[in-house]
């Protein structure tokens, strides 16, 4: 049949909607590929004519938080897996929380299997997925359960405010008047951290979650060739008064750090003197999370 898809346009689909994830859902808690291997093979394949068909399935997680007036504390993970003929076939997904039964846990499934026969064979249909299960998925949790759960743990939350350390990735950093909003914004807000002009661009900022939130969204409203939170750490403080956030930071103020290639035209920064920084602020293993998969 002349509609029928060919292998390559099947992995540019995932690849776009992959992308498009990504974009929509930059913080790892929202959505995680666990198979990189597998999805670089796909890209590969993508990109080079004669490659051969990836090995495995790209894996992925999708998490959710169904927004259901008192169940702010529910989360829903969604373990899925494109075959190789995704979208032409459906994507294997498994939806999980620690709230379901076995027994709800299986009816939810089936239901989400079926509503995705019934509405989206052929088409990429991830967001439509994530969607019904934001919209359905607590309906499955049995009432009596949540509902005595959810009043203790809205309880203790009131009291106990957020430390947050958002660790910002960008394309690069070059210009002076984006360099100059970093800090101001990050002072206004009472934020510490570091910003590593150059390329890439590295932005660390520390301090209450609400303050971090309103850094990124003001960040991120500005033109970037390519800016997302590579790594989010949230800490409950008990009480949350100054002391508590003192003691939460890693660095003083939030300064500019130029760790300058030297001969390398000053833009392309020395990542062995920025990850002997983080090592010295106890934060080596980030430098992973930045650097350990592009391999720059």
């Amino acid at each position: 049949e002349a509609t029928e898809m060919t292998n390559r346009e099947e992995a540019e689909i995932q690849i776009s909607e992959l992308d498009l994830l990504s974009s929509m859902f930059p913080y790892e808690e929202e959505f995680i590929v666990t198979d990189q291997v597998a999805l670089a093979e796909l890209k590969h394949y993508v990109e080079n004519e004669p490659a051969e068909m990836p090995s495995s399935k790209v894996q992925f997680i999708l998490n959710v938080k169904p927004e259901v007036s008192n169940a702010s504390m529910v989360e829903f993970s969604m373990a899925c897996a494109l075959p190789f003929k995704y979208p032409t076939v459906l994507p294997e997904i498994t939806v999980r929380s620690s709230l379901l039964s076995r027994a709800q846990q299986i009816h939810l499934n089936s239901d989400l299997k079926t509503y995705l026969t019934e509405n989206c064979s052929g088409e990429p249909c991830m967001l439509s997925a994530r969607e019904w299960v934001k919209d359905h998925a607590a309906a499955y949790i049995d009432k009596e359960l949540s509902s005595s759960s959810v009043t203790t743990s809205n309880a203790t939350q009131s009291e106990d405010t957020t430390f947050t350390r958002l660790w910002i990735y960008s394309h690069h950093i070059y210009n002076k008047q984006k360099r100059k909003n970093i800090i101001d914004w990050a002072k206004e807000l009472s934020l510490s951290g570091f910003c590593m002009p150059g390329k890439p661009g590295v932005v660390c900022v520390e301090g209450l979650q609400s303050s971090c939130e309103e850094f990124w969204s003001r960040i991120r409203k500005l033109t970037w060739k390519r800016i997302l939170i590579r790594h989010r750490e949230d800490v409950s403080l008990e009480g949350g008064g100054h002391a508590e956030i003192q003691k939460q930071r890693k660095f003083s103020t939030l300064e500019e750090k130029c760790f300058d290639a030297h001969g390398a035209r000053g833009n392309h920064m020395d990542l062995g003197q920025l990850y002997r920084f983080l090592e010295e602020k106890g934060c080596a293993d980030i430098f992973q999370m930045y650097f350990g998969v592009e391999g720059h």
